[in-house]
């Protein structure tokens, strides 16, 4: 698909990865909705990107925001499902005196941003693109997680689920002409990876890494442009960890 003209809806597009891709897309002639919860973090957004509130977890305010949007420019063409959160939690906290296991409640809540929130604006987004009989794009941004990681019960199981449902949709949407993709990154130079990580494991992880670096939002960016315009793409999970492998 060519992106100069498209219109493209990011989720979690006002910080870190998700407001990388908004820019690259909206840099490369997209018209770029970058839509989040954090309202301070949009009111920051450049002139260039149109922001929009929104709770990826909220099936009525997912269909509320599309609506608007193709009211607005009449479809969506791409759709980038960035938004997430990381929770890291041992399976059994040993440091805890009586053992706790991971919490049931947060696992829920990582998987119901991480996952559930995925499948909402995808069904909500491909209702719109079946309906107009055009072509169009989702991508998934998953993670090397998904292939499993220590501390990390809930964001691994996600992750794996999305490129599970990555797969499925490309062969039931193909169909249409709609393409179903994830760009799964390694560790990438951010803040709420600097945030969720100590220095001592980010330094352990480029040294593991061949390329000996963490990945830059950017390079993240150009790999879903990538998928997005290569029109035999589909199914496909992209990952873009400079040669990690958990």
């Amino acid at each position: 698909m060519r992106i100069d003209g498209a219109v493209a809806l990011v989720t979690g597009g006002a910080r870190g990865l998700g407001l990388a891709i908004a820019s690259h897309l909206q840099s490369l002639g997209a018209t770029v909705i970058a839509a989040d919860l954090d309202q301070d973090a949009l009111s920051q957004l450049p002139a260039s990107l149109t922001g929009r509130i929104l709770d990826v977890t909220s099936p009525a305010d997912a269909r509320a925001v599309i609506a608007e949007i193709i009211e607005r420019h009449g479809r969506i063409d791409i759709l980038v499902n960035n938004a997430g959160v990381i929770y890291n939690e041992p399976f059994v906290n040993i440091m805890n005196p009586d053992g706790i296991m991971h919490d049931y409640g947060r696992f829920r809540a990582s998987l119901n941003v991480n996952l559930d929130s995925v499948f909402i604006m995808t069904s909500a987004v491909v209702e719109q693109m079946v309906t107009r009989r055009g072509k169009g794009v989702i991508v998934n941004i998953s993670s090397i997680c998904a292939c499993g990681n220590e501390g990390q019960t809930a964001y691994s199981a996600a992750k794996a689920a999305v490129n599970a449902m990555t797969v499925t949709w490309s062969r039931e949407l193909g169909r249409w002409g709609i393409r179903c993709n994830a760009v799964a990154p390694g560790f990438i130079d951010t803040d709420s990876t600097r945030r969720a990580l100590s220095e001592p494991i980010l330094k352990h992880i480029q040294a593991s890494t061949p390329l000996r670096r963490l990945g830059e939002a950017g390079e993240v960016a150009q790999a879903v442009a990538a998928v997005i315009e290569n029109d035999f793409i589909n199914g496909a999970v992209l990952a873009v960890n400079g040669g990690l492998a958990i």
